[in-house]
């Protein structure tokens, strides 16, 4: 059975159960501190880029943020090598100016754990760029987190990125869902998130001792962490990967529809 879709700007009633839904990223991830500040904005200034989507019990299962932004305005022009944090910051810069945005950018396509396996990061993919395109939109970004480089975390993220099967699509499952529903790779954005921390933050977050200078593997993340004990913090610097999805718009850039 196909779930229910919709956008929180169409139902804000349901905004405590859309943000509150279980989801499976590892706890330092979400310690960002852009994201932090930011992220929890989407939903009540941006809802109508926030969609959900329900099981036939009225479960929500699935969730996909974005964001409108300028990517033409002075001094942009190229996706940023700050990835996931700059986009952020410009979207809500734009915001804040009135800065007509020209380009939607994915945040986050979160399914719950119980619901893994069933397809639904494809279906909310699609349904996020049918979003942007509906309000006019003609291209869809985004900063992937490709979910099998944790496996990899020594591998440069240019090498990772690029690896294809035989088939010519990418040997990352995420970035997989992304080519095949018609999306190509921009850049790496080398520094998309920064997470710095007192080594009790990550000793909590983590488990791990962090009492050894250098880099340090932890579970989830897609590089090391590198340690420095002497000073009390580590810091984690995580790469994504810029995509672009094209598409033909309905009406005008940022019209209601």
């Amino acid at each position: 059975m196909q779930p229910r879709i919709s956008s929180l700007a169409d139902r804000p009633d349901m905004l405590e159960r859309v943000v509150g839904m279980a989801d499976s990223w590892p706890e330092f991830v979400i310690q960002d501190l852009v994201g932090a500040a930011h992220y929890p904005r989407i939903a009540t200034e941006l809802p109508e880029y926030v969609l959900f989507a329900e099981d036939e019990r009225g479960e929500v299962v699935a969730s996909a943020f974005s964001v409108p932004f300028a990517l033409g305005a002075e001094g942009r022009g190229e996706l940023p090598a700050g990835g996931w944090d700059t986009v952020l910051i410009w979207a809500f810069s734009d915001l804040r100016r009135g800065v007509r945005p020209d380009t939607v950018s994915a945040i986050s396509v979160s399914v719950a754990p119980h619901a893994q396996g069933r397809g639904l990061s494809a279906v909310m993919l699609s349904a996020m760029r049918d979003n942007a395109r509906a309000r006019g939109f003609s291209e869809v970004v985004a900063p992937v987190r490709p979910n099998a480089k944790h496996l990899e975390p020594h591998t440069p993220i240019e090498e990772y990125a690029h690896r294809v099967r035989p088939d010519g699509l990418p040997q990352d499952p995420w970035l997989r869902v992304h080519a095949r529903a018609g999306a190509t790779i921009d850049s790496v954005a080398p520094a998309s998130m920064t997470v710095a921390a007192s080594l009790a933050h990550w000793r909590r977050w983590t488990g791990l001792p962090f009492d050894t200078e250098g880099d340090i593997e932890v579970p989830g993340g897609l590089v090391p962490v590198r340690c420095e004990p002497a000073r009390g913090y580590a810091v984690y610097v995580e790469p994504n990967v810029w995509m672009r999805h094209r598409s033909s718009p309905l009406v005008s850039a940022g019209q209601e529809v």
